[in-house]
């Protein structure tokens, strides 16, 4: 029976043309290819099951890569069966060796970003205290944007030297190091320059994820680092773009460089005549009694006489940048209050004297003028 069947599919497969037997080898081939597939995924999901989150992520995001995967290595077991000619042949094989170095830099890419992805879960960046979140945060984003380019750079390279006239031109191009290389070289010059700029931001790190900056008179917050440009979210909830090289050839500042706290500023313009250490003592209540003061610095000092004012610095910290802010309105806010009901002549006055006429009479009486307060 069996040598029946046998001779039955021989003498079938002599009578069908070539083409046509071709097709269906290649056609059965991609069939087998798919239910492979199938097999080995449920397999694989089953086993990552009982692993962790890196190896579960790694399957799921892995599917259509190892699809085209194990499509690649039924159809080169087709095309070795399949009577095709020479051309035909050459044609299917690097066809088929393109999907392999897609496959390959494909999956490495997916391998990356699911690694960075699940090491980042344990670094919150809502948290309080982020510093150490933003570190890593800062640094495994960058790597990985570089990481990711280089995947790229080697599986375009790879294509591309699979096609002797291109793979005969770069040759030709490398070895001749003329005018065309000094060309390609400042051609990539922009390029180049950003992406080791990414590589010495995420070793050094002068600014992270989520990091409070003073660049360009703009105060705003670090939201995306990406391989070429930084997003800077303004106050107003705009967006400043800068390139990477920026924040390694110019100044900027950093306000939230080792910690996220921060001390706020408030300077008042008050009257000689007010009593200085009331004025400490209703900043001193003030801060106590808002939940905006972290508890560490509160500080009331004359740092300057003027002419007709003297000036105080009102000293408050707070856990981060947002919070000091709102800290020194609410302080300004209250403290102009305080005066104003406690000590209305003690706020700042323009005084002015005159001279007596010759009947005894004030040529001028004493001005006063209230001034508006300055911080």
């Amino acid at each position: 029976m069996e040598a029946r069947l046998e001779q039955y599919i021989h003498q079938f497969v002599r009578w069908m043309p070539d083409p046509i037997l071709s097709i269906l080898i290649l056609l059965v081939s991609f069939v087998l290819g798919l239910l492979l597939h199938t097999v080995i995924f449920r397999t694989s999901t089953r086993l990552a099951e009982k692993r962790d989150l890196f190896w579960r992520s790694l399957v799921q995001r892995t599917r259509r890569p190892l699809r085209l995967a194990i499509l690649t290595w039924t159809l080169s077991l087709g095309v070795v069966a399949a009577p095709l000619n020479n051309n035909q042949e050459s044609l299917l094989r690097h066809i088929l060796l393109l999907c392999f170095i897609v496959v390959v830099g494909w999956m490495a890419r997916t391998a990356l970003h699911i690694w960075t992805t699940v090491y980042l879960r344990r670094f919150k960046l809502d948290a309080e205290d982020n510093l150490l979140a933003r570190k890593h945060v800062t640094q495994a984003r960058i790597m990985e944007r570089v990481a990711a380019t280089v995947i790229i750079a080697l599986t375009v390279s790879a294509v591309l030297m699979t096609f002797p006239g291109i793979r005969q031109y770069g040759v030709s191009l490398m070895a001749s190091a003329g005018v065309a290389g000094i060309v390609l070289g400042l051609a990539l010059q922009p390029v180049l320059k950003n992406l080791f700029a990414g590589i010495q931001l995420a070793i050094t790190q002068p600014i992270r994820i989520d990091d409070a900056l003073l660049v360009e008179g703009e105060w705003g917050k670090i939201e995306e680092i990406t391989s070429t440009y930084v997003v800077v979210k303004l106050w107003d909830w705009r967006r400043l773009i800068l390139p990477l090289g920026y924040f390694i050839e110019k100044p900027f500042q950093n306000w939230t460089r080792e910690g996220a706290a921060l001390i706020g500023t408030v300077i008042i313009y008050l009257d000689y005549s007010v009593p200085v250490g009331e004025i400490r003592r209703k900043v001193e209540e003030i801060a106590a009694a808002s939940p905006l003061w972290d508890r560490d610095v509160v500080n009331v000092a004359v740092t300057d006489f003027k002419e007709s004012v003297m000036e105080v610095r009102i000293l408050v910290s707070a856990a981060n940048a947002g919070s000091a802010f709102d800290l020194r309105c609410e302080v300004r806010e209250k403290l102009i209050d305080f005066i104003q009901d406690a000590y209305p002549s003690s706020l700042p006055r323009v005084r002015a004297e005159g001279t007596m006429d010759a009947t005894g009479n004030a040529a001028a009486a004493e001005v006063s003028q209230r001034a508006s307060l300055q911080s």
